[in-house]
């Protein structure tokens, strides 16, 4: 059995005018991710190993952020977002913890073998311009996207990230529908659709995508 590597993300967020923005970095064209906007993270390396898992993905999150774009956060500041493993149709698989923290003072200065570019955005405004496509976006990133614009505030989504439990996703995609689906809806399992089934899908068959979750 195939052992899927661990990787990590770091969503970093700032107060912005009536809303929070997040820090997007744009891969270079090549290997994963290749010319998408993503949050700082990649794969956990043996440096960052412990003995508790998710402390070990807070350590790569951390290191990779520093490396990626100079900005430095305590493992302790990071709160558990989003755990997600990945479609089995991907040819690089990484099971991917998300966290959030507050960022921390300081300028963005990127490492270039990793990033190209980067932006502070709000969430709406990615989405949006991700719907026009002018900027290319991967579905856990998407997703994260959503679930922050309902934050005006960075305190108002820690506390209220903080005190719920880690959402999981394991990714089923269904390419020949556009879709990629989770746990909680009816076609995940293989199922057909009734027209008032629970929903939990992502379609990504064209622009702008759409997210159902009922």
């Amino acid at each position: 059995m195939t052992v899927i590597p661990t990787a990590a993300t770091l969503v970093l967020m700032r107060d912005g005018a009536g809303a929070i923005e997040v820090l997007l970095l744009q891969r270079p064209n090549r290997g994963s991710f290749a010319g998408g906007w993503v949050f700082p993270g990649g794969r956990v390396d043996p440096v960052d190993r412990v003995d508790d898992e998710e402390a070990t993905a807070r350590n790569a999150a951390v290191r990779e952020t520093a490396e990626e774009c100079g900005l430095i956060v305590a493992p302790d500041a990071l709160l558990p977002l989003s755990h997600w493993s990945p479609p089995e149709q991907l040819a690089t698989k990484f099971i991917t913890w998300f966290f959030i923290a507050e960022a921390p003072p300081g300028d963005v200065t990127l490492q270039e073998a990793e990033a190209v570019a980067s932006q502070w955005i709000r969430p709406a405004d990615a989405l949006k311009q991700h719907g026009a496509g002018t900027l290319k976006l991967f579905p856990p990133t998407w997703v994260t996207l959503d679930t922050l614009m309902a934050y005006p505030t960075v305190e108002a989504a820690r506390r209220s990230i903080g005190g719920r439990e880690l959402q999981r996703y394991a990714t089923v995609q269904v390419p020949e529908r556009g879709l990629a689906i989770w746990e909680g809806d009816e076609a995940y399992e293989g199922a057909p659709d009734t027209e008032d089934g629970p929903r939990h899908r992502l379609h990504v068959g064209s622009l702008p995508w759409r997210f159902e979750h009922r």
